[in-house]
């Protein structure tokens, strides 16, 4: 049986725009999680959230919205939102490790409270009829933390638990702990997916057989790192396409157009797109040379010819 493959939301890259190219030039995925949705204390959506979430602004086959926050009225707040535009699902994230989000008791530092867990999904499932799904780290300080949420978790319909096989504290350092990620499997009644590290068709084969209880398996990093993974993996192949780089040039021209367009000025849009070569860069034979190209290019024209040789260079 094919594997369900999804792509794991990333602040900062995996927003419509990058979404919808990504669909149209390698495929693959069969679900998308957008970025999540902070409110910070206001009950106020951001404008950039709004534009994200849009369905006119979203083609690709399925898009769940995702939810950031320790705070019943927020969560009750983003439902009733994404309600209306008609989404069905919200996943909660359990999983952002940045301290900037732990040390408030969100993302991964809220999985060691599960007494506040449990009245988020009491207030969330008495007062709403949204299907709640969820996104989590085994822990932020141990792997084990994880273990004394499940019997919470298991009182509630939760549709399925994407789990990143690493504590919030290692950030993306260190590897995945596939020894825990097991005890997970052994300790919940809900559905869970598989998340982390997901970096080859090899490293994918190699979860799978570890895990053949498993056929929903996220990719976030890898995915950015070389696009045409997730077609790889559904067709059962290490071959990339013959026009391997000319797809990946249309699909960059694509995305610097959306950003440049959606950006003010020459310094957004350069930050922005080094952000991503900083994942690119990884998947072409010198990705140090690469990457230094990137960063010396100061100017748009500059850039282009970069761009420009480096495609060159590859092909």
């Amino acid at each position: 049986m094919s594997p369900t493959l999804l792509s794991s939301p990333l602040q900062g890259f995996t927003d419509f725009r990058f979404r919808n190219a990504f669909h149209k030039y390698f495929g693959g995925i069969d679900t998308f999680y957008a970025p999540y949705i902070r409110l910070d204390g206001k009950l106020v959506i951001k404008n950039s959230y709004q534009r994200d979430l849009q369905l006119e602004n979203n083609m690709v086959p399925e898009l769940i919205p995702q939810v950031m926050t320790n705070d019943a009225d927020e969560f009750l707040f983003v439902v009733k939102y994404i309600q209306e535009l008609g989404y069905k699902e919200l996943n909660w994230n359990l999983g952002c490790p940045y301290p900037m989000v732990t040390k408030k008791g969100m993302g991964s530092g809220l999985i060691c409270e599960p007494q506040r867990i449990d009245h988020i999904l009491n207030r969330v499932h008495n007062e709403t009829d949204v299907i709640v799904s969820m996104k989590m780290r085994m822990g932020y300080e141990h792997p084990e933390e994880i273990l004394d949420v499940f019997p919470i978790l298991d009182q509630y319909p939760i549709k399925n638990i994407a789990i990143h096989a690493r504590i919030g504290k290692q950030l993306y350092n260190g590897g995945v702990n596939l020894d825990a990620f097991q005890r997970c499997t052994e300790n919940t009644k809900h559905k869970l997916y598989y998340n982390g590290d997901i970096t080859s068709v090899a490293k994918f084969k190699e979860m799978q057989e570890r895990f053949p209880s498993i056929n929903h398996f996220m990719i976030g990093r890898g995915l950015i790192a070389d696009p045409f993974l997730p077609s790889m993996i559904k067709n059962n192949t290490t071959d990339y396409p013959s026009n391997r780089w000319q797809i990946f040039k249309e699909f960059h021209d694509t995305i610097y157009q959306e950003y440049d367009a959606a950006l003010s000025g020459p310094t957004p849009i350069k930050m922005k797109m080094l952000g991503f070569w900083e994942y690119f860069s990884t998947s072409f034979s010198n990705p140090q040379k690469t990457l230094k190209k990137i960063k010396k290019a100061q100017n748009p024209r500059s850039y282009q010819e970069a761009v420009k040789e480096i495609f060159s260079g590859e092909r």
